[in-house]
């Protein structure tokens, strides 16, 4: 065990936080999100949330200062200029973590798809809660 860091963030997903540079992404996806398909790198988190993944990750991870936007969730097909209920409660978490500084933007489904598959990993949550995906863009840690 370690002090202040999530014991669900285990040995794999930590090496693959520390292991990503500034600008890369990684996705945060719920039990219905084809993971093995899209993700170059992926760590399952069966039995967590993708809130409480999120909540663990942005406690560690920089978000990008650099860019307008550094946070991304997949619009709802049936009602695209609303957020699903678990992307408001990704935002707050966002907001929490970049003081304020960012939301997140929310992409097309399809859309969503090709920026998971560039992502450096992606962490297979058991969310059951509908569009229960999140992408980050990681920054850079200040002296």
């Amino acid at each position: 065990m370690l002090r202040h860091i999530d014991p669900i963030l285990g040995p794999d997903l930590l090496h693959i936080l520390r292991s990503m540079g500034h600008g890369d992404e990684i996705a945060i996806v719920d039990a219905n999100f084809p993971a093995a398909t899209m993700g170059k790198r992926v760590v399952r988190l069966d039995g967590v949330t993708a809130t409480h993944a999120a909540e663990a990750i942005l406690h560690l991870l920089p978000l990008d200062q650099f860019e307008p936007e550094a946070a991304f969730v997949m619009q709802q097909v049936h009602a695209p200029d609303e957020l699903a209920p678990i992307c408001v409660t990704f935002q707050e978490q966002v907001r929490a973590a970049s003081d304020g500084r960012f939301g997140v933007r929310s992409i097309e489904r399809f859309a969503f798809y090709e920026r998971a598959k560039t992502a450096f990993a992606v962490v297979a949550t058991g969310e059951s809660r509908l569009y229960g995906n999140l992408i980050l863009k990681k920054g850079v840690i200040e002296p």
